[in-house]
């Protein structure tokens, strides 16, 4: 492996009159950025997350290499867990880009029905039908009896949403990377293991426009517990 390159006096993405202009790294301030390896994760928590059950499921950090969050539902069909940050934080611009990325897998990958991405705040963030448990958002979606993600950008559920389905297909135990880029001028692509799978449009009748936070659900399809295992969840927004 060659020797990294070795910037000595730092690097810098704004111009030497900034405020910034002499500080050694990029300014972090032109991105609103999240990221949370989920080293831990406590009963305080509740000040960062809310938690809304159906049943008596955990949420908790659990033994594996890189940190990961154990979500594990009670036995009953459509027993259910869903996650969200407490502030609702990111309100997308269509002339801003904005990424999301996670790092997942689940038990059973017939038998459930998972939502990763972000989303308004909403104590119910799946249903019976695909896509509709929240008004707005940008995220993934596993429907029960399906082992495939479907890719949501919606701004309302019967007027604006647009989607792409089957973008992939999960298997049980087993870890799967997802993520979306919106480009800042109408078009957001989605991405399965860092790969490019498509783009759909995101323009002014889907892009949502109230603001999101990050949203993570689970729910049994059958009356057997399931879990889901969290490895990460990462957003940023150009300010």
């Amino acid at each position: 492996m060659s020797a990294p390159t070795r910037f000595s006096n730092g690097v810098t993405n704004v111009g030497s009159s900034n405020p910034l202009g002499q500080y050694g790294l990029p300014d972090p301030t032109k991105w609103h950025t999240y990221f949370n390896d989920f080293d831990a994760y406590t009963t305080a928590v509740t000040t960062m997350w809310t938690e809304t059950k159906i049943g008596t499921g955990t949420v908790a950090s659990t033994a594996l290499d890189g940190g990961c969050l154990l979500i594990t539902n009670s036995a009953a069909d459509n027993d259910s867990i869903n996650i969200q940050r407490v502030a609702a934080s990111y309100l997308l611009s269509a002339s801003k880009r904005a990424i999301f990325k996670s790092r997942f897998k689940i038990s059973d990958v017939l038998q459930s029905d998972l939502f990763v991405g972000l989303a308004v705040v909403d104590t119910i963030l799946l249903s019976a039908t695909a896509g509709d448990g929240v008004t707005d958002g940008i995220f993934f979606q596993k429907d029960d009896g399906a082992a495939t993600l479907d890719f949501y950008c919606q701004k309302d559920t019967t007027t604006g949403q647009n989607s792409a389905t089957s973008v992939a297909t999960l298997v049980n135990d087993t870890f799967v990377s997802v993520a979306w880029y919106y480009d800042g001028a109408g078009n957001v692509s989605y991405y399965i293991d860092d790969v490019k799978k498509g783009t759909i449009s995101a323009s002014s009748t889907y892009l949502p426009d109230v603001i999101l936070t990050d949203s993570i659900a689970f729910m049994n399809g059958e009356a057997v517990a399931k879990n889901m295992t969290v490895d990460y969840i990462f957003a940023a927004l150009e300010r």
